[in-house]
């Protein structure tokens, strides 16, 4: 992979645990050679991954929509900043700009940007891995909630995978690595449906 979309919260959690996976995410893609997609910003989270990459020599990449620039909340030094007008916009760039999603803590925007990139893959709009780091337990909820769908059938069997989940970065990243895209649902038989 050499690119991958990280979504993640404008939001800096008094909990110093969120800041530090946000650093450790930017510093551990750079290590690798994966160059960070996201959302330009350079307030909390965001900020934090990029500078993080940037310090460690790696790519970074924010896709921001115009109206956050004129908010004074881009961030001017990266690698690439690529100014939109939409957040449908934003969201379609990402995925074209990276080979996979993964995504730390955040808020509602985080949420809306992971949950679009499941239901993409779902749908098979991509064919990309997509991720969810659980740092300190922050998406325990998520993660059941989503078992839950399975259960109860609104998630179909073959694609109760589409999310990967850890609690451990490198391992997340070699899953990601080394996902296999399911049947997505425009290739599916009507009775699979």
């Amino acid at each position: 992979m050499k690119r991958i979309a990280v979504y993640c919260g404008s939001a800096t959690p008094a909990d110093p645990v969120y800041i530090a996976c946000a650093r450790d995410v930017g510093r551990s893609f750079a290590e690798r050679g994966i160059g960070v997609v996201y959302g330009g910003g350079r307030l909390g989270l965001m900020g934090a991954v990029a500078d993080a990459c940037l310090e460690a020599g790696g790519e970074v990449i924010g896709v921001i929509p115009q109206a956050l620039v004129r908010a004074e909340v881009a961030h001017r030094d990266l690698t690439e900043l690529h100014v939109v007008e939409t957040m449908h916009e934003r969201k379609a760039r990402f995925t074209e700009l990276s080979d996979g999603f993964l995504t730390i803590p955040g808020g509602t925007g985080t949420m809306d940007e992971l949950w679009e990139a499941m239901s993409w893959a779902q749908l098979g709009y991509h064919a990309k891995p997509v991720a969810l780091l659980n740092v300190a337990g922050f998406y325990d909820g998520l993660i059941e909630f989503v078992a839950k769908m399975g259960q109860v059938g609104f998630l179909r069997p073959q694609h109760q995978g589409i999310l990967l989940t850890d609690d451990d970065l490198p391992r997340l990243i070699e899953r990601m690595a080394t996902f296999e895209p399911t049947v997505p649902i425009i290739r599916m038989q009507r009775e699979d449906l």
